[in-house]
């Protein structure tokens, strides 16, 4: 396929991933078409839209060299499955996360596409070797995980099927870098992949250390967002410990390798996250810190996207 067929790209879906990934398909250039299986949704999704980008571009947040208008002009919405997927050389599926319902739409798409098109899938948790297996020509699919919401936090986990060819990889690597994306590279499939391992391990320890009396709520969040997360937000992990001591990694290692041990040894079994007194405690504490009804959530909701936005820019800036 030549770049000159590589303008086009099909969303499949225009709930809240599906708007995002089209806000940032448009800022890249690309011409967007949004379908939705139900009739009038992939149109109102467009106004919703529509709105978001005139915000973003008073808000001197807009991302790529267009305009809102020219932006705009590149969105198309559709009811039909096979007028949608006309001339797209990539499609981004962002249904449901129920597996029968994800292999049933590629099935779908499959019979209406060529085979150069790229399948992609949003899926947060479910492993291509799940999510593709009915469809026939498995080479050309790949998992495009974004996190929420994708126009602000820009990581996008590329996640092979065992079969997926490398040329598709590089294709959808190279497509998520133009539009703007930080794409990273799993070399293999493995059950939440890499973003919702490592947040699972931090979910685990901060639900007990809560749970067994040793920090509240509140003052656990702030252990991340006014101390790991200030490092986290431009510098990993990995290079946090290669900073963190005066030769660097290995260095690290060997000063404080025993004690991480130590350290993980003693950590206890995975929580009853959804039952138990525990688990209703701090559910209960949360809730008096936020409560849990719709205007509190969506204020809060509101505010963390301001704060990405914020983040973004200065990260552009920097």
């Amino acid at each position: 396929m030549s770049s000159s067929d590589m303008k086009v790209i099909t969303v499949v879906g225009s709930g809240l991933i599906g708007r995002s990934w089209a806000m940032v398909f448009i800022s890249g250039g690309f011409s967007v078409k949004i379908y939705d299986n139900q009739p009038g949704q992939s149109a109102k999704a467009i106004t919703e839209i529509r709105k978001q980008m005139e915000e973003l571009e008073e808000a001197h947040m807009l991302r790529g060299d267009l305009n809102s208008t020219q932006q705009l002009g590149l969105l198309s919405s559709y009811d039909d499955l096979g007028r949608a997927l006309e001339g797209a050389f990539f499609v981004q599926e962002c249904v449901f996360e129920q597996l029968e319902v994800k292999q049933s739409v590629f099935q779908d798409i499959e019979r209406l596409v060529g085979k150069d098109v790229i399948l992609s899938s949003s899926t947060s948790c479910l492993v291509p070797s799940k999510v593709f297996s009915q469809v026939q020509d498995k080479s050309r699919c790949i998992v495009s995980h974004p996190v929420n919401p994708p126009y602000y936090v820009k990581l996008v986990e590329l996640v092979p099927h065992p079969e997926t060819a490398a040329a598709v990889i590089d294709t959808t690597h190279s497509l998520m870098t133009k539009v703007g994306q930080a794409p990273v590279r799993l070399r293999k499939e493995i059950d939440g992949f890499a973003l919702n391992r490592v947040q699972a391990a931090i979910i685990a320890e901060s639900w007990r250390l809560v749970q067994d009396g040793v920090i509240s709520v509140k003052d656990i969040d702030l252990v991340m967002s006014e101390g790991l997360g200030m490092r986290y937000a431009f510098i990993g992990p990995m290079e946090t410990m290669h900073l963190n001591a005066p030769a660097g990694l290995e260095d690290y290692m060997k000063r404080y390798g025993e004690g991480i041990t130590r350290i993980l040894n003693a950590f206890g079994p995975v929580p009853a996250f959804s039952s138990g007194e525990a688990a209703k405690s701090i559910v209960n504490e949360m809730c008096e810190l936020i409560p849990n009804d719709q205007q509190h959530l969506s204020a809060r909701m509101e505010r963390r996207d301001q704060l990405l936005m914020g983040l973004a820019k200065l990260k552009k800036d920097h």
